[in-house]
C-alpha cells in the first residue's frame, strides 16, 4: 500500500506513523526543506511541496499512489494540492482513495443542537467559508475524475503534547464559563483510526464527522485534566468576548453537538476514546 500525505502536520503525522506500522509505504510533504529534514530523520520519507511546483520524485510517487490524504493548509487561492495536482491525480491509475481533512467549523452555529452530516452548513468565519468551498471543489473533482473523494470534518483535535494538561503545565489553560456552551473534540488516535477504516471502505463523495461521543463544556474538560494530572485548575472566568482574540471569540460564537453516528454505522469504527476522560487519564499517565 502506497500512501501520499500532503501536509505532514500534527494529525497527519499520527496517521503516517500508524500506516508505517502496518507496513505501508508512506511519503509526506511539508513546505520547508528544514522541516523535511527533521521528519526524514524520524523515519518519515518527506518531500517539499509549496503548492506551486511539483518535483520529479513527487510526480512519480503520486503516479504510483494507492491513497492520498490532503491535510495541507489552504492559501489565498484555495487548496494548494488541488490547484497544482488535479491533472496528475486524475490520471493516477492505482489511486483508489482521496481523503480531505476539513473542519466541523463549516456547520457554523446551531444553538447547541445535535447535528449530523445532513445539517445545513452556514459558516460564519472566513476560514470556515473557505473550507466549505474547498470541500465542494474536491467533491466536484471526484465527480469529474471518477476518483473516490472523502471529506472528513474534524472537531477540536487533541492528543500527546497538545491537550489541556500541557496547557495547564504551560500556564495557558483557562476556564471560561459561557452557560450552555459545549465544544466537540477528537483524539488524534481516532482520527487515524477513522481514516484507516475509510480506506478499507471507500465511498465516493462521502462526508464524515470525526468527533467523539460527548460534546462537553470546555471548563469541565480543563477541570478534569487538572484533577487527573494533580495540577491546580485556573479560576473560572465569566465569558466576555471583548477580552478574547477575534479567533477565540468566533469559536465561542458557535455552539453545536456533532454526531459521529455515520462513522460508526457505515465504517464500523469503534472509537478508542469515545469521551475525553479516559483519554486524559492516559495522557496524564504518559506525562502529557
Amino acid at each position: 500500500m502506497k500512501l501520499v500525505i500532503f501536509g505532514l502536520g500534527y494529525s497527519a503525522g499520527f496517521f503516517a506513523r500508524a500506516a508505517l506500522a502496518k507496513g505501508w509505504e508512506v511519503t509526506g510533504t511539508v513546505r520547508s526543506a528544514e522541516k523535511a529534514g527533521e521528519l526524514s530523520k524520524q523515519g518519515l520519507h518527506t518531500l517539499v511541496f509549496g503548492g506551486f511546483a511539483v518535483s520529479t520524485p513527487l510526480a512519480k510517487i503520486l503516479a504510483e499512489a494507492d491513497a492520498v490524504l490532503v491535510s495541507a493548509q489552504p492559501d489565498e487561492n484555495g487548496d494548494p494540492v488541488l490547484g497544482a495536482l488535479a491533472e496528475k491525480l486524475a490520471v493516477a491509475e492505482k489511486l483508489r482513495w482521496i481523503g480531505y481533512l476539513s473542519t466541523i467549523g463549516v456547520y457554523g452555529d446551531h444553538g447547541g443542537a445535535w447535528i449530523d452530516e445532513t445539517a445545513d452548513c452556514r459558516p460564519t468565519s472566513r476560514r470556515s467559508r473557505q473550507r466549505l468551498e474547498i470541500e465542494q471543489d474536491w467533491l466536484a473533482f471526484g465527480e469529474r475524475s471518477g476518483k473516490p473523494v472523502q471529506i472528513f470534518r474534524l472537531s477540536g483535535i487533541y492528543g500527546p503534547g497538545r491537550n489541556p494538561i500541557t496547557k495547564l503545565r504551560a500556564g495557558t489553560a483557562t476556564r471560561l464559563v459561557k452557560p450552555g456552551q459545549v465544544f466537540n473534540r477528537i483524539h488524534v488516535d481516532d482520527i487515524a483510526g477513522v481514516l484507516m477504516a475509510s480506506i478499507e471502505k471507500p465511498r465516493a463523495g462521502a462526508i464524515y464527522n470525526v468527533t467523539d461521543d460527548e460534546p462537553a463544556p470546555p471548563q469541565d474538560v480543563v477541570s478534569f485534566a487538572a484533577e487527573v494530572s494533580g495540577l491546580a485548575p485556573p479560576p473560572e472566568t465569566p465569558f466576555d468576548p471583548a477580552k478574547l482574540s477575534p479567533m477565540a471569540a468566533s469559536f465561542y460564537g458557535e455552539n453545536k453537538r456533532v454526531s459521529n453516528a455515520l462513522v460508526k454505522r457505515e465504517l464500523g469504527y469503534a472509537f478508542r476514546y469515545p469521551e475525553y476522560r479516559q483519554a486524559l487519564r492516559d495522557l496524564a499517565a504518559a506525562g502529557g
